[in-house]
């Protein structure tokens, strides 16, 4: 691929791509939830004074949405929302971005989720404006890069272009 015929992305853009990435992670949740629920009989969360979630499962959760991210990009560097935006992550040089690249972007990217540990301090409305406000941190970065990158691009020496149509 030649990098040169491509151009940073503008975060309209990749914001939009990323809407329907939600939907695609919102699909892989539920399934993934519903398995855990068959699983377990049912009593996969349980509920009462305060409602528990296991830590197993949240961590299932991460790792398969995590593997999502991470294969999408390693394999022709789009996730499935990026295709009809014809957004891609490549290294500097136009090339898919390694394995450590994936996980150091996914990483980063998912950095902001961490904020909800702190919901028994915080509170539950305080914690559910505090990820997103993490997040649009995270992206106002691609604001002001010359090359439009977001955090987790810059961490993971990463870039997202849009492609020119051919």
């Amino acid at each position: 691929m030649n990098a040169n015929a491509n151009l940073p992305c503008p975060l309209w853009r990749r914001l939009a791509a990323l809407v329907y990435d939600l939907l695609i992670v919102l699909a892989i949740v539920m399934v993934v939830g519903l398995l855990c629920q068959l699983a377990t009989g049912g009593r996969l969360i349980e509920t009462g004074a305060r409602t528990v979630v296991p830590l197993w499962y949240q961590l299932l959760q991460g790792t398969v949405v995590a593997a999502y991210f991470i294969s999408s990009w390693r394999r022709g560097g789009q996730t499935v929302g990026m295709r009809p935006w014809r957004i891609r992550v490549s290294r500097d040089d136009g090339g898919t971005i390694s394995l450590t690249q994936a996980v150091v972007r996914v990483v980063v990217a998912a950095a902001p989720m961490l904020l909800l540990a702190l919901e028994p301090m915080l509170g539950l409305r305080a914690t559910l404006w505090a990820v997103p406000a993490a997040w649009a941190l995270w992206f106002a970065t691609a604001l002001f890069d010359p090359r439009r990158r977001a955090l987790h691009d810059i961490a993971a020496d990463s870039e997202v272009c849009c492609q020119r149509a051919s």
